[in-house]
């Protein structure tokens, strides 16, 4: 699967609060870095790190993630993304790394 096919793919699980589905789109050695607590959040190695540190967001069904922008060069993906919860959203970038037809890495930013 090439990048780009594999980041749809990706948002699509995300947004269908496909937690399993995600993860399957991620090397066993993924590297997660989120966007909590402030200053530089925290990272999270591993699939099962990476899942249960995921599992907030996917919990969380009134949420939804639209992407503003995408951009793909080779291997590194670059999104900029708007997060929904309905009562609520945030604006951020994810920088990911994909290898060997999966996401290795997605770093997350928000904004303020």
């Amino acid at each position: 699967m090439d990048a780009r096919a594999l980041i749809d793919s990706f948002n699509a699980a995300w947004n269908s609060h496909d937690l399993e589905g995600a993860l399957d789109l991620c090397t066993a050695d993924v590297v997660f870095e989120s966007t909590n607590p402030a200053p530089d959040g925290r990272r999270h190695e591993g699939r099962d790190e990476v899942r249960e540190a995921w599992r907030p967001v996917f919990e969380q069904l009134e949420g939804r993630f639209d992407i503003e922008e995408l951009t793909v060069a080779g291997e590194l993906v670059v999104q900029r993304w708007r997060y929904d919860w309905g009562t609520g959203h945030v604006r951020g970038v994810d920088v990911i790394r994909v290898r060997d037809g999966a996401v290795a890495e997605k770093l997350s930013y928000v904004k303020g």
